[in-house]
């Protein structure tokens, strides 16, 4: 081979390689957009978390909040709704796992599913696990929990499902105490 058809050839293979890298480049920035607009906007980031003031829930009742776009219960249980909910064998429950991301990997017992060891703190996401209805609470249903009137799923004071056709407990969502009146969802 002569030098100048090596010149060539090495020209040629730069010119390939150039050309592949500007392609390359150019697809990049012509897909980018494409990818990016798939992020959640500014305002959905911004309500990955809240904070919300317990500081005026009394014992026995229940305060909901919006997060997500779901309802969110915050039950401070009585000692009656505690002992309850503690006395109810694991065999007894449709579903025998605490739907708790906070507690992963454990069962259903009543203080998997709470945000203290007492027991007092109750926070679960308020959306029926079998259609997505919202369930009344306030001691309702056959086991003084909640219940969803809309196809009959009777909860227990621990919002495990105990009756009807709900597959689940209610869940519970990403939640922790950052104060003594102040819980952080998500």
């Amino acid at each position: 081979m002569s030098q100048a058809e090596d010149h060539d050839s090495t020209r040629r293979d730069f010119l390939y390689f150039a050309t592949g890298g500007t392609a390359a480049v150019a697809a990049g920035a012509a897909v980018w957009p494409l990818i990016n607009q798939m992020n959640p906007s500014a305002d959905v980031q911004a309500l990955s978390s809240i904070r919300v003031d317990v500081s005026g829930v009394e014992v026995g009742t229940q305060l909901t909040v919006k997060y997500l776009g779901k309802p969110v219960f915050i039950r401070r249980r009585t000692e009656q709704e505690i002992a309850e909910g503690r006395a109810v064998p694991l065999s007894d429950l449709i579903d025998q796992s605490s739907e708790n991301p906070n507690k992963p990997n454990t069962d259903a017992a009543d203080q998997n599913r709470t945000m203290d060891e007492a027991g007092e703190w109750l926070v679960m996401i308020g959306v029926c696990t079998h259609l997505g209805c919202v369930p009344i609470g306030n001691n309702s249903g056959d086991f003084d929990g909640w219940f969803c009137p809309c196809h009959g799923s009777h909860y227990d004071t621990a919002g495990r499902i105990r009756k009807g056709p709900a597959p689940q407990n209610l869940h519970i969502p990403v939640a922790e105490f950052v104060d003594d009146v102040t819980i952080k969802l998500g």
